[in-house]
């Protein structure tokens, strides 16, 4: 139980984190012609790389729907993978 409550708190912080930083730069950068939708991209891709790095060891990183459902095609997880979304599919 301890153990699953670690991987809870480790894809709610890396979920928390992809929302701050990606769709907070989205809605501070907007449209904006000079390079804004660059910029949005790479706050979310930055902040998935960074939150790999930090919480991948402890829950693997699925803070992100999309994520798990590629590494779920790919048979890299089960379905059975516990906390992620994709254990939930």
């Amino acid at each position: 139980m301890q153990n699953n409550l670690k991987k809870y708190a480790a894809e709610l912080i890396g979920t928390m984190v992809l929302v701050f930083m990606g769709c907070g730069s989205a809605v501070f950068l907007g449209t904006a012609s000079n390079g804004g939708h660059l910029a949005v991209a790479m706050a979310f891709g930055l902040s998935i790389v960074a939150m790999a790095y930090v919480i991948g060891g402890v829950s693997g990183c699925h803070i992100n729907p999309a994520i798990s459902l590629a590494m779920l095609i790919d048979k890299r997880i089960n379905g059975s993978a516990g906390p992620t979304p994709a254990g939930f599919i």
